[in-house]
């Protein structure tokens, strides 16, 4: 169970979605996704928390795409939640990051690659925010309970932990839906990133790859495996996108997948005793 204050529907039994594009990208874009899914997620019952990076600080190219300006972004993703009485999520990359980023969002969220830093995730914590800390891709489940401990120092428990994948080889990944009971052991909620885990890094073009096809097939197993919440990057556009396309989920297939995902959690589920 989860108690993150305006996630809807939290108390229905359902896994969570935290859902949106990799960054916001521009004015318009950011609404339009949040509106599709709030709507989508109001119908099925499922808790939506929405997701964008105001600025994306790790990234393969120089000349990639990074955002639209920090304040700018930051705002936008201020006005999502108020406008729709929605959590909303974003990516923090250093110390200053966090007292910054956690005036206008609801969750901080600690990037693989940074989910070690002792520094971060004691700024992190001392925002008394939530913090989603994605597993590293290079670590096992059961060293994530040390990144735990560095949030809770600083009094903080409102934790979630996050699954997207394990490196396999230079340009591969591959997840074990063993650490997601694993990492449920300590206490916390445990979230599987769909899309990426399905990231295939490191090509030669300097522009991450990926296998989106896969996503209904790892958001199946991992509801399948008690994951108490799904991570997805959506676009309405995917090839048009700014950052991380080739491993996004097309916005207007979410809805269907969706639909046999809550099938899924309903028959894993035990029917409370009377």
């Amino acid at each position: 169970m989860i108690n993150i204050p305006k996630l809807q529907h939290q108390n229905e039994n359902n896994f969570f979605l935290i859902a949106g594009p990799c960054v916001i990208e521009d004015d318009a874009t950011p609404f339009a996704i949040a509106e599709y899914i709030v709507e989508i997620c109001g119908k099925l019952r499922v808790p939506f928390i929405f997701k964008a990076s105001y600025r994306k600080a790790n990234r393969t190219n120089i000349h990639s795409f990074c955002g639209i300006g920090d304040k700018k972004g930051l705002e936008i993703l201020q006005q999502i939640g108020e406008k729709w009485n929605i959590p909303v999520i974003t990516d923090i990359h250093t110390e200053e990051e966090a007292e910054t980023a956690a005036k206008y969002v609801d969750i901080l969220q600690i990037p693989a690659f940074l989910c070690r830093q002792t520094a971060l995730l004691l700024a992190a914590g001392k925002t008394g925010k939530h913090v989603n800390i994605k597993k590293g891709q290079f670590l096992s489940p059961e060293s994530m309970q040390f990144s735990i401990e560095k949030i809770q120092s600083t009094g903080n428990n409102n934790i979630l932990l996050t699954e997207r994948g394990t490196t396999f080889g230079y340009q591969d990944l591959i997840v074990d839906f063993r650490g997601i009971p694993i990492m449920q052991l300590f206490q916390v909620p445990v979230i599987l990133d769909c899309t990426h885990s399905l990231q295939q890094p490191n090509q030669s073009c300097g522009i991450t790859g990926g296998r989106p096809q896969m996503i209904e097939t790892i958001a199946k197993a991992g509801i399948a495996a008690g994951a108490d919440g799904l991570f997805m990057e959506v676009h309405p556009a995917p090839a048009q996108a700014k950052s991380d396309g080739a491993n996004m989920l097309r916005l207007d297939m979410l809805e269907n997948i969706l639909q046999k995902l809550v099938a899924i959690r309903k028959a894993v589920t035990p029917t409370p005793k009377k």
